[in-house]
């Protein structure tokens, strides 16, 4: 009788010593599978794309370095360790080899292209600026690439040098200075047009031994060679104080603005501002004497308001119509 109760007491034990073993054998696979993952191909693929999937798989990414490749693209993992296949635990590092494309390469066409956009597209390619040049072109338009060397489609090395020659825009047109002494200020805004310059400031003096209204001083003066659209500046024998409602005649161009400076002994920082429907512009910026006449040609072709600041005060504001 006791024998066989000692032998169901050591068959009972030796279920549970099989029950125990095989228990403590599956949690540890089932750990350890939990805690390992396998390493994915990565060779051939984008960074981005490689650094997404390792980081789905709780594995860290470390970066050997970068090469050359005929074989892969830029910025594609060309080399992995651990290889694919591998079984590894989570939190591992994952080194990886990056491409800097092919050593050599097609030379890009810059030639047509913004100096912006040539130098974005040699960045891209890891080619470097060599001698850059400068030269007028009235054809190509300013700040654009009118050639290059080497030509486009060239075999060249990544790194190399690449020279440009860059378009000024068209040269500005040189003009001598007519002679506006002595005229009417219509006829003399009429030669300004007709000489392709712009009317600028518009001052008044006056002496009693010239004919009243008509240009006694320019500025540049006649002779000098000016830049085409440059504005030229014009004094007026006009007397102090006669006008009327500050506009004198109603030129081609638009209104005349009379302004007069308040008598005193110290000069004023005069400044105006001309507001328009989408721009703003100002017009006279200067110091002006006591007492001194000012005359500033007001466009009609859209509606405009005109600010006038002493000493940075605004002390008068006149409103003028479209024609």
């Amino acid at each position: 009788m006791i024998a066989k109760i000692l032998k169901i007491a050591a068959l009972c034990i030796a279920f549970m010593l099989v029950v125990g073993v095989s228990a403590y054998l599956t949690l540890t696979f089932i750990i350890k599978s939990e805690d390992t993952v396998i390493v994915p191909d990565l060779v051939g693929k984008d960074v981005v794309s490689a650094l997404e999937q390792l980081t789905d798989l709780q594995l860290n990414t470390k970066v050997s370095g970068s090469e050359y490749s005929q074989e892969f693209p830029k910025n594609h993992v060309t080399f992995q360790e651990p290889e694919a296949g591998s079984e590894i635990k989570k939190d591992r590092d994952i080194r990886i080899m990056i491409s800097k494309g092919a050593r050599t390469i097609l030379m890009p066409q810059l030639v047509a292209l913004s100096e912006q956009q040539a130098r974005m597209i040699m960045e891209e390619n890891g080619i470097s600026r060599g001698h850059l040049s400068l030269a007028f072109n009235k054809d190509i338009e300013k700040d654009h690439i009118m050639a290059q060397v080497p030509a486009a489609g060239v075999m060249i090395t990544r790194g190399a040098a690449v020279d440009l020659l860059v378009s000024m825009g068209s040269r500005d047109t040189e003009l001598k200075m007519p002679d506006l002494s002595g005229l009417s200020l219509d006829e003399a805004m009429l030669r300004v047009e007709r000489n392709n310059l712009a009317v600028g400031e518009i001052r008044s003096q006056f002496d009693k031994q010239k004919a009243h209204n008509i240009v006694i001083g320019q500025e540049p003066l006649a002779g000098y060679r000016v830049i085409e659209n440059s504005p030229v500046h014009l004094v007026i024998n006009r007397p102090p104080g006669k006008s009327t409602n500050g506009i004198l005649h109603r030129p081609l161009y638009g209104s005349l603005l009379q302004y007069d400076s308040e008598v005193g002994f110290l000069k004023k920082r005069v400044r105006i501002e001309l507001e328009r429907k989408n721009s703003s512009a100002e017009i006279f910026d200067d110091y002006v004497k006591p007492g001194e006449q000012l005359w500033i040609l007001v466009p009609r072709d859209q509606d405009a308001a005109v600010f006038i600041f002493e000493d940075d005060e605004l002390v008068k504001t006149y409103l003028y119509e479209a024609w």
